[in-house]
């Protein structure tokens, strides 16, 4: 009898469950996530420049509050929660001590002059059309995977993108 080998990482990928933003279909055993991430989206960043940012909507569906402490994506060396507000009649953007909170009931917009997630150190820059996938890290929840979609700055649709349009 010949035994087939199959690496644990391969196994694990198989059977862990990975929840994306607009995915309902939670195993009947596992709690639905108590944050819903509605409309993540980036801006397509110019050749050479190393930073991007990360939008969306994150609204905290359970009884505590929950904490946005960070993200990762494969697209970036480094994730950080940025604000950007108005100090003395000048922009101003710096990073969020302590994570951001989101109350119970409560929705919290990362969106432009706002808070945002600063994609640092890009490889290369996002492109319109693309899906920058990155895992938010919550205190108070569990781990959630999200894909940004890269689009044009006045939020239309990328070129060739027709997935809202009926035929």
């Amino acid at each position: 009898m010949k035994q087939c080998l199959i690496p644990l990482a391969i196994v694990s990928a198989l059977v862990t469950p990975t929840a994306f933003a607009g995915d309902h279909g939670h195993q009947e055993t596992h709690l639905p996530h108590p944050v819903q991430i509605d409309q993540p989206w980036s801006r397509p960043t110019p050749p050479g420049t190393p930073m991007g940012v990360g939008y969306m909507s994150l609204t905290n569906s359970g009884e505590q509050a929950i904490v946005l402490v960070g993200a990762e994506s494969p697209r970036a060396e480094h994730i950080s929660i940025h604000e950007t507000s108005m100090h003395e009649g000048m922009m101003r953007m710096q990073p969020v001590d302590g994570g951001l909170e989101i109350p119970p009931g409560m929705t919290v917009e990362l969106k432009p002059h706002s808070y945002h997630l600063m994609l640092e150190q890009l490889p290369r820059p996002l492109a319109e059309g693309e899906k920058i996938p990155v895992r938010l890290d919550f205190d108070g929840a569990e781990d959630l995977d999200v894909e940004l979609t890269v689009r044009a700055l006045d939020g239309a649709p990328a070129m060739g993108d027709h997935s809202g349009m009926k035929h």
